[in-house]
């Protein structure tokens, strides 16, 4: 499905009537007719269309009002896919799923060395045509990118990738003239937040964040089921948030940003600072100088007090900075995703417990924190919602 095709998708009544079989089927013509307001025969001729279009099959048939049973609509979510991308700072994951959002395929590409646009572009396309070439039966619908780093989203580009230093990469451009595809190309973690909203609800959640913390930290913002990017396109940019003024320096050149004090690498820093200040852990056993974020929570898994307590205060400075977004944005719920959220309630707790203690109103106390399901494909996931979010326009009435 080419750029053409998937523009005619996007007309009003045609994207109303297809998220309404997403959402709600299997359901007849009938049904859509009386549910959108469009006149039966508009309903009929865009259905023939989108029949033939094969987006749209025909199930077993309905419960009779009188006459004759109504043949049932459902989506034909085998018959395309949607190839998302998570660019990480050390590799590379190309996801295909269907338009349900199961994932069918996935492969990787390991980044080796300091990667120029050229080399940059290389693997990007050395992943999609691995997993198209190895799926030549399916039709492609679109490319999404979740790439971290701030990004003018309208335009496609790469603006600064700052943990790959690459700056003003025209990815939307590049990948739509080589593949003549529909490319959208998002910040990971407003990416991550998309696919929050999308993949895990029948319709997006009107208002909700979804915080990205792994090397860095970053949240998406979804506001009426759409993503914020504000004036400049750094909306969500937390890891930036002054937490400490006289805090350690940030890459970004600020002190004491958020991320220098919770970001995963920060958290294996804080831990080896102790124990070189002589306070014991099991982590003193263990390399020191590959001391990493994952072998904190190891460490804590296993009972030691030193790896709890600063996975603790970890999550304590990410509660105060929710606490912040949470009074600016009020959202009906936080997702936290990443590499560090797979420490689950050891930052968890202390999380719920600032917000508890902090937000100013009883019911925003209560502002519901949980860990992202997506896991590993979560920014991957969040690339594929891109895409599904053009198709299928929300529906914000319900």
């Amino acid at each position: 499905m080419q750029r053409g095709s998937f523009q005619w998708m996007k007309s009003l009544n045609k994207s109303i009537i297809i998220n309404k079989i997403r959402t709600e089927g299997p359901i007849s013509r009938a049904q859509i007719a009386k549910d959108t307001e469009l006149t039966p025969p508009t309903v009929g001729s865009i259905v023939k269309e989108l029949l033939e279009q094969d987006l749209v099959k025909e199930s077993q048939l309905g419960t009779s009002q009188g006459g004759r049973k109504p043949t049932m609509l459902i989506l034909n979510t085998k018959a395309f896919y949607i190839l998302g991308i998570d660019v990480g700072p050390e590799d590379i994951l190309f996801i295909l799923s269907d338009l349900s959002g199961e994932v069918i395929d996935e492969d990787t590409q390991t980044i080796t060395e300091a990667l120029k646009r050229k080399s940059f572009l290389a693997l990007l396309t050395n992943g999609i045509d691995g997993l198209i070439a190895k799926h030549p039966s399916k039709e492609l619908m679109g490319i999404g990118v979740a790439m971290h780093g701030i990004v003018d989203a309208s335009e496609g580009v790469a603006v600064f990738a700052p943990n790959l230093q690459l700056r003003n990469i025209p990815i939307k451009q590049y990948l739509e003239e080589k593949y003549n595809q529909n490319v959208k190309v998002e910040n990971d973690a407003k990416a991550l937040a998309l696919g929050e909203a999308w993949l895990k609800n029948e319709t997006p959640d009107k208002n909700m964040i979804a915080v990205n913390i792994g090397r860095g930290i970053g949240a998406g913002i979804v506001i009426d089921g759409k993503l914020y990017h504000g004036e400049h396109g750094i909306a969500g940019e937390i890891g930036h948030m002054t937490i400490d003024p006289n805090g350690k320096r940030c890459s970004c050149g600020n002190d004491g940003c958020l991320q220098t004090i919770a970001a995963g690498p920060s958290i294996a820093e804080r831990a080896n600072e102790l124990i070189r200040q002589g306070q014991s852990s099991l982590l003193a056993e263990w390399s020191l100088e590959d001391l990493t974020g994952e072998m904190v929570h190891r460490a804590a898994k296993k009972g030691d007090v030193l790896a709890t307590q600063v996975l603790y205060e970890a999550g304590q400075y990410i509660g105060i900075a929710l606490t912040n977004l949470i009074h600016i944005c009020n959202p009906s719920k936080i997702i936290i995703g990443g590499g560090v959220s797979k420490a689950g309630d050891y930052i968890l707790e202390p999380i719920r417990e600032m917000i508890q203690t902090k937000v100013i109103s009883q019911e925003a106390q209560q502002t519901s924190v949980q860990i992202s399901e997506l896991g590993e494909y979560g920014s991957a996931m969040g690339a594929v919602a891109l895409i599904l979010s053009e198709m299928f326009e929300p529906n914000l009435n319900n």
